[in-house]
């Protein structure tokens, strides 16, 4: 049974999921549909590329990943490409260069004019044909050279890092664009202080949440391997203050 996953900014207090589950399962090919997130911010490309560039490793060859995140312009088209054995299929809106560190081949899906919802319709004939075991590149004609979106990276310096939030998850736990080999690397083994806010600085790494005190605060590296601002059972973006794009400091003593 072929593995679909979706992510989307649809939300689930309407009827679009939906809608776009039916478009897929009314194909006639046995689907086995997994729901990554639809609770990606609105038009939000960073936060979904976050999600799914943290997601499909988990996921077996041949996965078919659906990406919908800011792609309800007229005329925006999708495409479709492969990376270490799985399909992803998305708009071209600089999502995927987001993703992966250079692009793969892409190719446009057919626009399905005929339809009310021509890209329902076209992401669900797509995946018919790859599901039914027919090349990638057949999907439509070759994609060129896809939009393009820089990501906003930390600065560093000999002494320094300076990033910023690059996402909040359901726990208000807040996650900053700096990888943990990154640190390690600038840190050279030293004393740090990470400063945020107005807030005390955070001066040790911690391996669990529950390193520290109830309601105190630590940083950790989380299991995508990024700089991560918590609090011990409570909200860290609430209770610090703390919300995208802000900006956090890293000093090495």
């Amino acid at each position: 049974m072929q593995i679909v996953t979706l992510t989307t900014d649809f939300g689930l207090d309407d009827y679009y999921v939906a809608l776009l589950k039916g478009a897929l399962l009314q194909q006639g090919v046995p689907l086995q549909i997994v729901d990554v997130s639809h609770n990606v911010k609105p038009y939000d490309i960073v936060q979904g590329a976050f999600v799914l560039k943290n997601t499909f490793p988990s996921f077996p060859p041949n996965t078919i990943h659906v990406i919908t995140v800011n792609n309800s312009a007229e005329g925006m088209s999708l495409i479709c490409l492969e990376h270490a054995g799985q399909i992803f299929i998305g708009p071209d809106n600089g999502i995927f260069s987001l993703i992966f560190p250079e692009m793969p081949t892409a190719w446009r899906l057919h626009r399905e004019s005929e339809s009310s919802f021509p890209m329902q319709l076209s992401l669900a004939k797509a995946i018919q044909h790859l599901a039914n075991g027919n090349p990638i590149h057949e999907v439509g004609p070759s994609a060129g050279e896809p939009v393009q979106r820089i990501a906003l990276q930390p600065v560093l310096s000999h002494s320094q890092i300076r990033g910023s939030v690059i996402y909040v998850d359901h726990y208000e736990n807040v996650v900053i664009n700096i990888p943990k080999d990154l640190f390690e690397k600038v840190r050279n083994g030293r004393k740090f202080a990470l400063f945020f806010k107005r807030n005390d600085p955070i001066t040790l790494v911690s391996h669990h949440y529950t390193d520290v005190a109830v309601g105190e605060t630590l940083c950790l590296f989380n299991s995508a391997g990024f700089l991560e601002i918590a609090v011990s059972m409570g909200k860290a973006s609430s209770l610090l203050g703390l919300k995208l794009d802000d900006m956090v400091q890293v000093d090495f003593l």
